[in-house]
């Protein structure tokens, strides 16, 4: 319940006050300004009903000394001293009523001035969500894990230290990158983002370090590579384990000198980007494995950056949901929508392979199917659906009602459906995906009665 203190030195008028917001308000009173003040410093009050006329120090005197922020006060004065009273309101009395009161106008105006401080509250909560979510560039995180991505981003932001974001494929790595560069002082100049796993072997150099005219066959102008184009902005280098040994070395020696050379060239170009990687992979694994240079991971991995995966943050999914609802609707332009509490209660079951990218595809997609209002279990894909089924497997084998032989078989027969429907019952991608041959694939589709649709 609401709080409100009674500031008035008559126990007669505490008692009343007390017993006319029984039910509805935590009522606290003081009978001078210092006990007063002490109550509001120990258990800050919604509302304040303040007395003018006191021992002491008088109502006036103690409005002037209210700690900020002030909460909304209704001055209670005599009818001789309604002249003191309008003073009050010129000091920041949000309104006053005479002695004796009205019980109910007085019951209203308490109402509505408690009423306007929640709305207040939570104006400003959500403008708050707001910012936060334009400062982290669009992210949303209500978790633990997510937390702490946002107070390392904050602290790392205004660092030039080379950033190392992991993650799963989908967590949104490239976001953390785009907020790391507008929370620094380089938000204004250039953010490059460049997916090494997406530019072909032959030019990833190229596209890196830019080139002269002539350096190759269709090199018919120079061009500038993306550490140019960052000029003293910032690069986003993302799946940086899917770079080649070679250029490995050559981006070492770059950030080592802060030099780049165009290919081709031999006029140092001087390195001025924040540089910011990022990768699916466990580059200690592919160091083990002679994949990745031990020198160049310690040169990127100055601040580590871990982001959790869907699955870890089930909290987190309703907000996402919700949120790229909305966003969805308004791009298409459609009417109202919503997720059933059945359909949001399954979107949190799953498991999320695909992460944060998964469920904004899968809200995109039923934005355009779905037609009417309330979205349904019915109408979440198929894989989802079949996902959450195999989290209740494993509920009922915990809870002892399934034998574990029975859930074992469910289990892979699920996992067999939803890799081939991933890869449209494509059995040699399918088999590929789930690490077997695609004749132990087919034995066990016979095996489950899998076929395709």
């Amino acid at each position: 319940m609401p709080r409100v203190l009674v500031v008035d030195d008559e126990p007669s008028v505490q008692e009343s006050l007390r017993m006319l917001l029984k039910g509805e308000c935590d009522v606290d009173v003081a009978g001078d300004a210092e006990t007063a003040l002490a109550r509001i410093a120990a258990a800050p009050p919604d509302l304040i009903l303040l007395d003018l006329v006191m021992p002491g120090r008088s109502g006036l005197d103690l409005l002037a000394e209210l700690p900020e922020p002030v909460p909304p006060v209704i001055v209670l004065t005599a009818t001789r001293t309604v002249a003191t009273a309008v003073e009050a309101m010129k000091r920041g009395a949000a309104d006053f009523v005479t002695k004796p009161f009205e019980i109910d106008p007085l019951r209203i105006k308490i109402r509505q001035l408690l009423e306007h401080g929640r709305l207040r509250e939570e104006v400003e909560r959500l403008r708050s969500q707001v910012e936060r979510r334009d400062r982290f560039a669009g992210m949303i995180g209500r978790c633990d894990a997510m937390q702490e991505v946002f107070r390392t981003v904050e602290r790392a932001a205004a660092s030039d230290a080379n950033v190392l974001v992991r993650g799963a494929s989908g967590t949104g790595k490239e976001l953390v990158a785009q907020a790391l560069h507008t929370l620094g002082p380089r938000r204004d100049e250039p953010f490059v983002a460049v997916n090494c796993a997406a530019l072909p072997e032959a030019l990833v150099e190229s596209e890196l370090f830019g080139h002269v005219k002539g350096a190759f066959t269709g090199a018919h102008e120079s061009r500038a590579g993306k550490f140019e184009q960052a000029g003293a902005g910032t690069l986003f280098l993302d799946e940086i384990g899917e770079l080649t040994p070679p250029l490995q070395a050559k981006l070492l020696r770059a950030l080592e000198e802060r030099k780049i050379e165009r290919v081709g060239g031999s006029e140092p170009i001087a390195l001025r980007a924040r540089l910011i990687c990022a990768t699916n992979r466990a580059l200690e694994a592919d160091i083990a494995d002679g994949r990745f240079r031990q020198d160049l991971f310690y040169r990127v991995h100055v601040l580590p950056i871990a982001l959790p995966p869907l699955a870890e943050r089930r909290e987190d999914v309703r907000p996402l949901a919700e949120h790229f609802l909305a966003r969805a609707r308004e791009a298409a332009g459609r009417g109202p929508q919503r997720i059933g509490r059945a359909a949001l209660a399954t979107l949190e079951r799953y498991a999320w392979p695909g992460n944060v990218r998964e469920l904004r595809n899968a809200i995109d997609r039923m934005v355009v199917l779905v037609e009417h209002e309330e979205i349904e279990v019915a109408d979440l894909p198929e894989a989802i659906v079949r996902g959450t089924n195999v989290e209740r497997l494993r509920d009922r084998v915990r809870e002892g009602r399934l034998a574990l032989d029975l859930a074992v078989e469910q289990f892979e027969s699920e996992l067999l459906r939803e890799a081939l429907i991933r890869e449209g019952w494509n059995q040699t991608r399918a088999a590929g995906r789930l690490g077997i041959t695609r004749r132990t694939l087919k034995i066990r589709m016979d095996r489950y009665g899998l076929a395709g649709p």
